[in-house]
């Protein structure tokens, strides 16, 4: 009698409540067995990812999956994105600024990174929507890049001061900060867009996509010798997915797009937005992305 031999995986996700159910083993499959790495969250393992190619499956910033595949790192794409966010409001001044989105030229803009996500989608909008030049803004950088050897562009220089992205711009150090999270919300401090959910509506419409924060990748290797393995892992992140939206009221915009069509936008954006910026050495296609999971899941 044949039996299936089950494919151990070296995984590493962040832990939600759409990956919950495989971390906990509520889903399992016959094919594969997802070899889950003690990692909560997913960036703290990034720079282990695209420097020491640990693990098969990996959630990845987008950004850095761009930059990685830009240096060679044997990943490919899933069309699975595990989470996204608009970002019009992650530009943040004081409360006193008289400057508007468009009058950045000249002043100081500091970020965690210059090649994490989330500036590099509000430096994006912030060229095409607001007529920023990139080269006339002074970027400011707290950290360099998870992958090796990337030389940030001219325009971008590195922190030297120890007090946080918050204290720099209440200080008087910065005009502005990028920051996703991890500010007080205490008063004095504001979006520097005006009514970012309306102006982050109004994007969302005119550029059909999401701003994809993470994605799931794959080794290549390991889509050659087993697609059935890379199918499977698919199918299971589908399933939890699903699991964890069940009863839940869903919103008119889905940020966390899954499968080709829906996730295309969104990667095309950062595509371009990445070369840019300088992010990368050239604009590749979703097909080179993808490689074989195209084949795979198509």
């Amino acid at each position: 009698m044949n039996t299936v031999q089950t494919l151990s995986v070296p995984t590493m996700l962040g832990t939600y409540p759409k990956t919950q159910p495989l971390k906990d083993g509520t889903l399992t499959s016959p094919l594969v067995r997802l070899d889950f790495a003690d990692v909560d969250t997913a960036q703290k393992a990034f720079k282990a990812v695209v420097r020491e190619e640990k693990y098969d499956v990996a959630e990845l910033a987008i950004i850095t999956f761009l930059q990685a595949f830009d240096a060679g790192t044997p990943y490919v794409l899933l069309p699975f994105v595990m989470n996204g966010n608009f970002h019009h409001r992650s530009i943040v001044c004081r409360d006193d600024a008289t400057f508007t989105a468009s009058e950045l030229a000249g002043r100081k803009v500091a970020m965690r990174a210059y090649t994490q996500t989330t500036p590099t989608w509000v430096r994006g909008f912030l060229c095409d929507d607001y007529g920023v030049n990139l080269a006339g803004v002074h970027w400011l950088s707290q950290q360099g890049a998870h992958v090796a050897n990337y030389e940030e562009p001219e325009w971008v220089s590195r922190i030297e001061s120890t007090l946080s992205l918050e204290d720099m711009l209440r200080a008087g150090e910065v005009d502005a900060i990028i920051a996703g999270s991890g500010l007080s919300g205490e008063p004095g401090i504001r979006p520097l867009i005006p009514s970012p959910a309306d102006a982050a509506a109004a994007w969302h419409a005119r550029t059909g996509a999401v701003p994809i924060n993470h994605m799931v990748t794959v080794k290549r290797s390991l889509a050659q010798a087993h697609p059935e393995a890379v199918r499977e892992v698919y199918r299971l992140l589908c399933e939890a997915r699903s699991l964890a939206q069940q009863g839940k009221p869903q919103g008119a915009i889905d940020l966390q797009p899954v499968g080709f069509d829906k996730v295309a936008p969104g990667i095309e954006l950062a595509i371009r937005y990445a070369f840019e910026q300088r992010l990368i050495s050239r604009r590749y296609t979703l097909e080179e992305l993808y490689g074989p999971v195209l084949d795979i899941l198509g």
